[in-house]
């Protein structure tokens, strides 16, 4: 069994890591050595590529052997309405991007391996036939009839995937089979980061401060992201420069207002991967400042900023929470502070700013690490746990 369908209900391209987690999940199993399909959802492009420009390039996916792209319809008009109102629509589009999957799988790909993101499409498929299929697990649903549905696949599947320890402990409570279960975190592309800038080049072409002690956060700005907790400890260390890159737009129209009045704080939006080891290569120290709730933040997240830092080797101040916890070790390869405490993030980022040798041994130290976080790392272990179970 060679060939193997990644479903996941992500727009390609888009501002969200989701998709640059697909991608290069995607990438890697073909990497592995599948003929591997990847089939998105067909919806209303949030962002645009360059002319000419190759989605899996822009991914900063290497040239050799690549996922095929194909897409699935669906029912899309999320959009029209604000965020508060999104739920229903969101709904729809899952479910009916689901069901087009199943059945574009089942017409067209009848002996694939099946490796999904989205329940309802495993579900839908494991109905029907005893073929392998595969959940990747991102978060535990609060809902009784999401909880009965990925229940119902995972019962079935022939082993899940779960991003974290926090996605395993609930998927076992939720009643799933402890030993059906594996944890592999996100990772990183090693080809982004194979000629990294120097700190003085990087800064010169992202025009930041040449000598400031920098600060940067490269990511989404959604709340539970904690990003607002930056911006108040910021507001007490105005000898520091902070540089803040990611984001969808409202959010970081949100956030500028929020630091209005902030000179040394700069919100540069979303940024192509291609420039976010830009922004690691110009900083001393990069953050990862997570709120204690919800529980995506706190046990669930797998934050493709950590590892994307152990590629830089760029030491880490980040919130004491379970999630970061399985990743990161206080004082051994980061410093680790109590979450949504601006004052204790502050005394971090000043003790780590003041103390070279710290920046040095922490970097290195989360570096040397890196090797067993890429995302060919990780797919090589998970093709031979799969491949036992088919």
């Amino acid at each position: 069994m060679n060939q193997l369908v990644l479903v996941a209900n992500a727009r390609m391209p888009s501002a969200r890591a989701q998709s640059l987690q697909v991608a290069q999940c995607a990438a890697s199993f073909a990497r592995a050595g599948f003929e591997t399909i990847l089939l998105t959802a067909r919806r209303r492009r949030s962002l645009e590529l360059p002319a000419g420009t190759d989605l899996f390039d822009w991914y900063g996916v290497p040239r050799g052997a690549r996922p095929r792209l194909e897409e699935a319809a669906c029912v899309d008009w999320i959009d029209r309405l604000p965020r508060a109102l999104q739920y229903v629509p969101a709904r729809v589009q899952e479910l009916s991007f689901s069901r087009a999957a199943a059945q574009r799988i089942a017409r067209e790909w009848p002996q694939a391996l099946v490796y999904s993101r989205e329940v309802e499409c495993a579900q839908r498929l494991l109905r029907r036939s005893g073929r392998p299929v595969f959940l990747e697990i991102h978060r535990v649903p609060g809902g009784r009839l999401r909880r009965r549905a990925l229940l119902a696949a995972g019962a079935r599947a022939r082993g899940i995937v779960a991003i974290s320890g926090g996605v395993r402990e609930d998927l076992i409570e939720l009643g799933l089979a402890p030993d059906s279960i594996r944890v592999e975190h996100d990772g990183f592309e090693p080809a982004r980061f194979a000629a990294p800038l120097s700190r003085t080049e990087a800064r010169r072409r992202l025009q930041l401060p040449a000598e400031a002690p920098i600060v940067v956060y490269t990511g989404g700005l959604l709340e539970w992201k904690g990003v607002d907790v930056l911006l108040e400890a910021a507001r007490s260390l105005p000898q520091v420069y902070f540089v803040i890159a990611g984001g969808m737009e409202a959010d970081v129209q949100r956030l500028r207002a929020e630091a209005g009045g902030l000179a040394h704080v700069r919100i540069d939006g979303f940024q192509p991967p291609e420039t976010v080891p830009w922004y690691l290569a110009a900083g001393d120290l990069c953050v990862v400042p997570n709120r204690a709730r919800p529980a995506i933040s706190a046990r669930y997240t797998s934050p493709l900023k950590v590892f994307e830092a152990m590629a830089a080797r760029i030491p880490v101040v980040a919130s004491d929470l379970p999630s970061l916890r399985e990743i990161l070790t206080h004082e051994q390869d980061a410093l680790l502070v109590e979450p949504e405490n601006a004052t204790a993030l502050a005394a971090a980022i000043e003790r780590l700013l003041g103390d070279e040798a710290l920046r040095a041994r922490l970097g290195a130290a989360l570096g040397a690490r890196a090797a067993h976080h890429t995302w060919d790392a990780r797919a090589q272990r998970l093709v031979e746990w799969m491949r036992a179970r088919v």
